[in-house]
């Protein structure tokens, strides 16, 4: 399979780049020539940002699953779609090809329908990183229902909420999972969520772990089972049905500057498109080559660059169970030897802790089939770049630093592997169709090089975000409403003198913990929801491993006079209510918090506190009790 839209040299992504923003609706009516549709589009683009509304291929008519798997079986049948690592090493790998995952979601999708699934019901998937995860996701999005997939860390109270929020009726799960050397018992934590969650009607349960779990009679069935009454009914196949190009494909849900999670929607064909584009052209991915993508297929990452960006390109997409550290830290490089990976994609994060354990773990590990390496989720230091440059690409790797959000649904800006200039710490270029704009507080453009802002988007791209589920309203006030006519990315960057973008991090109230975001305010919330705790607030601050940790001032009246054991408690609270991924790094208890006399938390003050920045607080007299603020200092852990 070749690609007549991938870019070759750097004066042609010049080209191509001047050619998107002054004409985006022949440039991507262009791309979307190579895709498969049933009816093509009559409208390539319509949009304002006011209301805002965004339709891209308007009147086309696609499934995505065809372009995934049905357009390649007559020529890639054979070839590799997805190669699963499991955690154990000891445990066999699996290979399967694109005409054995056609069939496997063809008879998912029968399952699915079986069960009473239909066009437009909304599927929550919770499950560990296994192909079923995969096959799930792809036979959700056969039928034309729509799939919500919950990373396997969280808990019950947050898998609840988007339960609640999206209305789904129907769950896909698993006994329990392996991570590391941890046993995740999955099903009994999503048990837990159906208490607040009567309108659940069926839960359809994969066998991984065999950990003993309860099986409720009319609502819990067995993947298996059901796997054997399609097969007894003789038809395998399963026509694909025909979506509308705007039709809703998946809702994933991200923390917000509010205690509630909300639900990003992406869209059919929009989506595809984009993510397929920005695959082969960021990773230069030449047909064959193993694609390694480390991310959860429960965030972003996984979605675009595990599931639908490689299969839609034809590409082979390598999925691992585990984690980097176990049964050793050099679980990465055994897989990359193990199966001649050619593009490895990582979170800095994972980088770091690899860094901290030296180079022996690299010893005797054949790491020549790289020729890719890539990093998402936050801004990668100086420091891990020249670590993973030197160590594992042997500076013969282009690193392609890519910076994108839930939101954008694919990489919005990044060098392209040895087509395009690399820069340690700078995502570098926008990808062609994406048009950064930094402006200043007021909302006033800041032009030229050598110049931050706060980082907005000027015209639509066909992956952004149309709505958040079940609350429009939601979706303006958090992206469109901040600068008019402009999308918000609430991040701050730095252009350079050769106009190259740097990400500098968040300007709103979300962290960004080892890649994922997390709100402050839902940290806060649940914080406060332990029995001692009268008030709270959260920030961000500089982590060797994690880029940024959660540090928790928190006004504490409890009983037992034991401050570790209390910190513990407050941590085991917020681990109960959102998941282990948001348990604060640093808990100081306070006697007061900074308030402006309207009882405003300075954030600010505690950030730079937290920064260990001490001198340098700025104007305190404005606060209700600028007092709080030296017992504060005094007390940092």
């Amino acid at each position: 399979m070749s690609y007549p839209y991938q870019i070759k040299s750097y004066d042609e992504y010049k080209e191509v780049y001047k050619k998107s923003i002054q004409d985006p609706e022949g440039f991507w009516g262009d791309i979307a020539k190579n895709f498969a549709w049933r009816k093509k589009w009559d409208k390539v683009l319509e949009w304002n940002f006011s209301e805002p509304n965004v339709k891209w291929f308007q009147g086309g008519k696609l499934n995505i699953t065809e372009n995934c798997l049905d357009r390649h079986l007559e020529k890639l049948g054979d070839k590799p779609a997805i190669i699963w690592e499991p955690n154990n090493p000891e445990d066999h790998s699996r290979t399967i090809t694109y005409k054995q995952l056609y069939n496997k979601v063809c008879q998912f999708a029968n399952v699915l329908k079986n069960n009473g699934v239909k066009k437009g019901d909304r599927v929550c998937i919770y499950m560990g990183m296994i192909p079923e995860l995969a096959i799930a996701v792809l036979a959700c999005a056969r039928i034309g229902a729509i799939h919500s997939v919950i990373f396997g860390g969280f808990s019950a109270q947050s898998i609840a909420d988007r339960l609640q929020d999206a209305k789904a009726e129907f769950i896909v799960t698993c006994d329990g999972a392996f991570r590391g050397a941890k046993d995740i018992p999955l099903k009994s934590v999503i048990d837990d969520a159906l208490i607040a969650c009567p309108f659940v009607k069926k839960v359809i349960v994969y066998t991984r772990t065999r950990t003993p779990i309860s099986m409720i009679k009319g609502r819990d069935v067995w993947w298996e089972d059901e796997i054997l009454k399609v097969e007894s009914q003789g038809d395998q196949t399963c026509d694909a049905e025909e979506m509308d190009a705007e039709d809703m494909l998946f809702i994933l849900y991200t923390s917000g500057s509010t205690g509630k999670p909300k639900g990003v929607v992406h869209t059919c064909a929009g989506y595809m498109i984009y993510t397929t584009y920005t695959f082969v052209n960021v990773f230069q991915y030449k047909p064959g080559e193993i694609h390694f993508c480390t991310a959860d297929i429960g965030w972003i990452t996984g979605h675009s660059y595990i599931v639908y960006g490689p299969l839609s390109a034809g590409a082979t997409s390598l999925m691992f169970e585990g984690i980097p550290t176990w049964p050793d830290a050099g679980r990465f490089w055994d897989i990359v030897d193990k199966f001649r990976v050619n593009i490895l994609y990582t979170a800095p994060t994972a980088i770091r802790s690899l860094m901290g354990f030296g180079l022996d773990p690299l010893k005797g590990k054949n790491l020549s089939s790289l020729r890719v390496l890539g990093t998402v989720g936050e801004p990668i230091n100086e420091e891990a770049w020249h670590w993973y440059d030197e160590h594992i690409g042997k500076k013969k790797c282009p690193i392609v630093d890519t910076w994108w959000q839930t939101e954008t649904g694919g990489t919005m800006i990044s060098n392209l592997a040895g087509i395009t200039p690399a820069k340690p710490s700078f995502a570098t270029l926008p990808m062609p169709g994406v048009e950064p704009i930094f402006v200043d507080e007021n909302g006033k453009e800041i032009e030229g090089n050598s110049v931050g802002g706060n980082l907005c988007i000027k015209q639509p791209w066909p992956s952004i975000i149309r709505t958040t589920y079940g609350d429009h309203e939601r979706c303006r006030t958090n992206y469109f409403a901040t600068y008019p006519n402009l999308y918000f990315t609430g991040d701050g960057a730095l252009r350079d003198e050769n106009g190259f973008y740097r990400i500098t991090g968040r300007v709103d109230d979300v962290l960004n913990v080892s890649g994922h975001r997390i709100g402050t305010a839902e940290v806060e919330n649940a914080i406060n929801m332990h029995s001692g705790v009268v008030e709270s607030a959260v920030v961000g601050y500089p982590h060797d491993i994690k880029g940024q940790g959660i540090y928790a001032y928190v006004i504490y009246t409890g009983h037992h006079s034991d401050d570790d054991l209390a910190r513990k408690d407050i941590s085991a609270t917020v681990a109960r209510i959102i998941g282990p991924i948001a348990r604060p790094d640093k808990i100081q208890f306070v006697k007061g918090l900074p308030k402006t006399r309207s009882g405003k938390i300075m954030r600010r003050i505690l950030r730079k506190i937290a920064e260990g920045e001490l001198k340098n607080l700025g104007d305190t007299t404005t606060l209700l009790d600028p007092g709080v603020v030296e017992e504060i200092k005094g007390g940092k852990l």
